[in-house]
């Protein structure tokens, strides 16, 4: 079942971030959705803040990838904005996806239809409402709503 939230501010947006990340487990997978500027990579400092990650975030759209080991459990970070088809299963993203830690893909939506694997998708969405989000958390799978269900336990 779909969580739904308003998120008036990007602190807000990183406050759900890190409750997601203190409640993920190794292999969890976040798809993050969304226009620029909707608060992907707002959503992804919040997640490595939950992870306790003893490294800044940043938005990985040069790199593609960006890993992030001294956290709880290793934080990796994609943006496949500048990928064009399946680039980024080119990439390795597979391996990423089902290793030990847990993995943020920002702008998803440029794999292939059948590519996604169970984790939970993250529509963000700018409101009518000046700098405020909405953000919609789907389950994709098994994984997916057992780590919405997490979420609701340590965000309740």
């Amino acid at each position: 079942m779909a969580m739904r939230r308003m998120l008036p501010t990007a602190a807000a947006t990183r406050a759900l971030g890190a409750a997601l990340g203190r409640s993920a487990v190794p292999g969890d997978v976040l798809w993050l959705h969304g226009e620029l500027g909707a608060g992907k990579t707002e959503m992804t400092k919040g997640i490595a803040a939950g992870l306790a990650c003893r490294e800044a975030v940043s938005s990985p759209s040069f790199a593609l990838i960006h890993e992030y080991r001294t956290c709880r459990l290793p934080l990796y970070h994609a943006d496949l904005y500048r990928l064009e088809d399946r680039g980024a299963l080119d990439l390795g993203l597979e391996d990423y996806l089902e290793g030990m830690g847990v993995t943020v893909v920002e702008w998803g939506e440029r794999l292939p239809a059948d590519f996604f694997p169970d984790g939970v998708d993250a529509a963000l969405a700018f409101a009518d409402d000046g700098d405020a989000r909405r953000i919609t958390l789907t389950p994709r799978g098994p994984a997916g709503a057992r780590w919405l269900a997490r979420l609701e336990e340590y965000d309740g």
